[in-house]
């Protein structure tokens, strides 16, 4: 009989324990499963931000460069070339981004086809561009320029091309200001501009990807985000990213 009665509690306990087993497996399905279609969000989120970020950058370029050719087309056409030469470049670079964001995507033989991400040391042709379709733009810096990571550099990038673009797209402005300040920690990097008075409610006229984006990249990278309207006139964008501290 005690016999009898141990082997009960023995089956019981074993089948206690597959059940809890059971449910255990289950919840760490449940947890993969979560977390799979999380970074599958995540990835989504980025690639949103990286097609804004070139797709609407090139196209604004582009018109406003197709709009300075027509209107000198008939007065000065060596400037009207220039201005499509412009066009021609802004394009092709695009281009090139996003064959390199679709090789990432769908490689082929299994390895992507990678291209160098932009970082800061690529803003002067962007200025450049910038500056061809009319908008005058003074670059400024202050203090010894220190290396960022690479995420960094990239989200650095982003900011001061997507400030470009929502100037030329939404501020009617003629004149545009970036200023680095290098500081021992970190670098603050204001995209200034001379637009209309109220160009918080133009600006917000837009889809709000740009300002999102360019929030969510700083603060990845560990770094803060203000954009908002000067005093008077003009608008703001302030990012701050942490450099990368000497050994």
């Amino acid at each position: 009989m005690l016999a009898v009665l141990l082997i009960s509690r023995l089956l019981a306990s074993r089948k206690r324990a597959l059940v809890a087993l059971a449910a255990t497996a289950q919840d760490l399905e449940a947890s993969r499963d979560a977390e799979a279609r999380a970074q599958v969000e995540l990835e989504r989120t980025r690639i949103s931000r990286e097609l804004h970020d070139v797709v609407a950058h090139a196209v604004s370029v582009m018109v406003v460069q197709a709009g300075a050719a027509q209107s000198v087309l008939d007065t000065d056409r060596a400037r009207a070339q220039k201005a499509l030469t412009a066009v021609q470049d802004t394009g092709r670079e695009a281009l090139l981004e996003l064959r390199t964001m679709l090789s990432t995507l769908r490689p082929e033989d299994g390895v992507p086809a990678l291209a160098p991400q932009p970082g800061l040391a690529d803003v002067p042709a962007l200025v450049a561009r910038v500056r061809e379709g009319g908008l005058a733009v003074r670059v400024e810096t202050e203090g010894q320029p220190r290396a960022l990571t690479p995420a960094a550099d990239l989200a650095a990038y982003r900011v001061v091309q997507e400030s470009l673009t929502n100037v030329v797209k939404h501020a009617e402005a003629t004149a545009a200001r970036i200023a680095y300040r290098y500081g021992r920690e970190n670098l603050v990097i204001d995209i200034e501009d001379d637009g209309a008075a109220h160009p918080a409610a133009s600006r917000t006229a837009g889809s709000g990807l740009g300002l999102t984006g360019m929030r969510e990249r700083i603060e990845l990278c560990g770094g803060t985000l203000e954009a908002g309207p000067m005093p008077g006139r003009g608008f703001r964008v302030r990012a701050s990213l942490p450099v990368v501290m000497a050994a």
